[in-house]
């Protein structure tokens, strides 16, 4: 992929409870995609946000056969694709779980208080058709795991295309690149001591426990959840960053694989994905011809 010498421009700003970041080759871009960005998160904080009690994956959560936007329907095939690429590992009914845990409100507003913990009810139990959708009621939808990567490639992607220069937008750690890169790849920082690696196309994620934690029942619990047990995860992993075609396709692996636990690094190498694993004593593995 040819590079460009412009010296990429930059803009951040807090949005769908993390910070959003755009960068672009040419500058002079950079309002004009700063503005497609925030119009594209807008758009998704209404149709996924499972905090917004207005939001319109909150609305289809009746039991009834609900016609969904164009939008929403993306983001719903996309976490049922990754529950059926993994085996259930990735969840989108985990939002049962966690709301079970006391997660169901914003990070900053939870309090302490008793758990009811409980398996995820199922991917296999919503129904798509077209544009409709039957989730079962009592069923809570979180499409957490998958709409951000999703949101990072289609906005990526949609920005190119406008301005035809070089994108990366980093959604809290979900990273996605279109249209043609500097010179030399977009210079990553990685997370947990990872240093800095060169990403010239397709996407790179990080899903960790070491975030979005929260005090409940007297314990520390993070968002990463195991739908089998309906707790957080506690395998050996504390961070996993993935490499993939897709930021959708990062994230999904990336995710899968702390829920997996001790066998992450075999199967994701089968799957020839390149991944850095660090594990709760700060050991690292690299697989995949990652290096």
């Amino acid at each position: 992929m040819t590079g460009t010498l412009a010296e990429p421009a930059a803009c951040s700003f807090p949005a769908i409870g993390t910070t959003a970041t755009v960068l672009v080759t040419d500058p002079e871009v950079l309002d004009g995609s700063v503005a497609l960005l925030r119009a594209d998160l807008a758009a998704l904080d209404r149709a996924c946000s499972r905090f917004r009690p207005d939001s319109e994956i909150r609305r289809a959560e009746t039991g009834a056969e609900v016609e969904v936007s164009p939008l929403l329907a993306a983001h719903l095939d996309a976490s049922l694709r990754a529950a059926a690429l993994t085996g259930g590992r990735v969840d989108p009914t985990v939002g049962t779980c966690l709301a079970g845990l006391g997660y169901d409100r914003d990070l900053a507003a939870l309090t302490d208080g008793p758990v009811d913990p409980r398996p995820a009810p199922g991917w296999w139990r919503l129904s798509r058709c077209g544009r409709t959708v039957v989730i079962p009621r009592g069923i809570r939808i979180d499409l957490g795991s998958t709409a951000k990567a999703l949101a990072a490639d289609h906005s990526a992607a949609r920005i190119a295309a406008h301005t035809g220069t070089g994108v990366l937008v980093n959604l809290g750690g979900d990273l996605a690149v279109a249209g043609p890169a500097p010179a030399g790849g977009w210079l990553v920082g990685l997370e947990d001591g990872g240093g800095v690696v060169s990403l010239h196309d397709g996407g790179l994620a990080t899903s960790g426990t070491t975030r979005r934690r929260w005090l409940r029942d007297g314990l520390v619990r993070h968002h990463v959840v195991d739908p089998r047990t309906g707790l957080p995860t506690a395998g050996p992993w504390r961070t996993v960053t993935v490499a993939a075609a897709t930021c959708l396709d990062a994230n999904t692996a990336a995710t899968a694989a702390l829920v997996r636990g001790a066998d992450a690094a075999d199967w994701l190498d089968a799957a020839g994905l390149p991944s850095r694993l660090v594990d709760t004593a700060g050991r690292v593995t690299r697989v995949g011809g990652w290096v």
